[in-house]
């Protein structure tokens, strides 16, 4: 009896744990399951914060496009804590509210100012406006070019350091002696003998802020805005002083006026009297100097080159023997060559500026290269000496300007 039930006992446990198991695993999947949805939940939750922020954005960007437009203006005086006299932009006068959230410190005539459209109340302060060609030259990046790299000049380059950079680092001295530091120099002398060159130099030497324009950028078309971009460019310097101003090709705006002239010609001279009061007007330049550069001083204005304006004349003229030196020195210091005769380059080469001597060397590495060869030799220097002598003859330029700068 018992041998049978035992038989039969047998198979109901096998059955039962193949149940259990079955469960177990079935239990084992559900919990997997289970899990995976909830990490699936919390991702979507993730989602649908992410995308609720977007929205919000979204929404904030929409609402700040439909807002109305502000009307800019300038403020002319202040009434009281609560009142202000504007001007808006078509010119009308307007006595309006203030914004009592804005710092009274700042709200002081000629500001830029935004008004509402309605009311016209003063919203916010605005900072000054500059023009883009103005503007976009305050960031100049530091050239790396240094006084090393300017051959030749060392008297000049004491000049400028004077009337530039030591009225600027050490303006005590000036104090103490009594006298007041030169405004600015003119650099005069023939094209490629380092003027810009010198004044990159400067730039980089000086911690002070370097804006750099050309005389031509000041010439505008329309009546009155080459005398803006002038006091704008000035008053930029004074904000961001101490600052050199560099105007190349001065003579483009400051050539000698004269009775009969064009409209061009009026606006051209319009500019220059606006160039002429900023640099000897009523209010004082301080930490402000100029640098300017030409090759045709004979053409400049009598009254931009009187003392008190440019009080100092630096004249570059074309290098002399041992400035030829100097130059083919520096220039070839970083080239691969044999074995050079300096002084036949330096009497080769009598007559050539800063410029045509770096040409002289970049075209005899073009000869070398040509020829497939690693070195630059006497023979190619020669040669090279040669082929820019030869584009000078046929360009017209000549190598005596005695009569423009003597």
């Amino acid at each position: 009896m018992s041998s049978e039930a035992e038989k039969s006992g047998t198979p109901r446990s096998k059955q039962s744990e193949d149940e259990l198991k079955k469960l177990e695993e079935d239990y084992q999947k559900l919990l997997e399951d289970s899990q995976n949805l909830i990490n699936e939940r919390s991702y979507l939750e993730t989602e649908i914060r992410t995308l609720k922020k977007r929205a919000t954005r979204l929404d904030d960007e929409v609402r700040l496009l439909k807002t109305p437009p502000l009307i800019i203006g300038h403020l002319q005086d202040v009434l009281d804590e609560r009142t202000a006299i504007v001007r808006s932009s078509n010119g009308t006068v307007f006595q309006v509210a203030l914004n009592q959230r804005l710092e009274p410190k700042k709200l002081k005539p000629g500001t830029r100012v935004a008004l509402n459209q309605d009311t016209l109340a003063v919203i916010e302060v605005l900072h000054e406006a500059w023009d883009p060609m103005v503007s976009g030259a305050e960031m100049v990046e530091k050239p790396d070019i240094t006084y090393n790299s300017v051959a030749g000049l060392d008297e000049q380059i004491t000049t400028v350091r004077e009337a530039i950079e030591l009225p600027l680092l050490e303006p005590e001295l000036f104090e103490k002696v009594g006298i007041i530091p030169p405004k600015g120099i003119l650099l005069v002398g023939p094209p490629g003998c380092g003027k810009t060159l010198l004044a990159k130099a400067v730039a980089n030497q000086t911690e002070a802020t370097f804006i750099r324009m050309v005389g031509s950028e000041l010439a505008q078309k329309y009546i009155g805005e080459g005398g803006r971009m002038v006091r704008e460019l000035f008053s930029l310097a004074k904000e961001k002083s101490p600052s050199i101003i560099f105007l190349d090709e001065i003579d483009a705006i400051g050539a000698k006026r004269l009775d009969g002239s064009t409209s061009g010609d009026r606006e051209v001279q319009r500019t220059l009297m606006q160039l002429l009061a900023e640099l000897d007007g009523f209010d004082a330049l301080e930490n402000v100097k100029i640098i300017a550069a030409t090759n045709r001083p004979d053409i400049l204005d009598d009254a931009l080159l009187r003392p008190g304006r440019f009080d100092r004349i630096v004249t570059i003229p074309l290098p002399d023997p041992k400035g030829r030196k100097a130059m083919l020195a520096l220039h070839t210091s970083k080239m691969s060559t044999s074995r050079l005769q300096m002084k036949t380059l330096v009497e080769k080469t009598e007559g050539f500026s800063g410029a045509e001597i770096k040409a002289t060397c970049v075209e005899a590495g073009m000869i070398a290269i040509r020829d497939k060869r690693n070195k630059i030799s006497q023979t190619d220097m020669m040669e090279a000496v040669e082929r820019i002598m030869v584009k000078k003859s046929t360009s017209g330029i000549t190598s005596s300007p005695d009569a423009l700068y003597g």
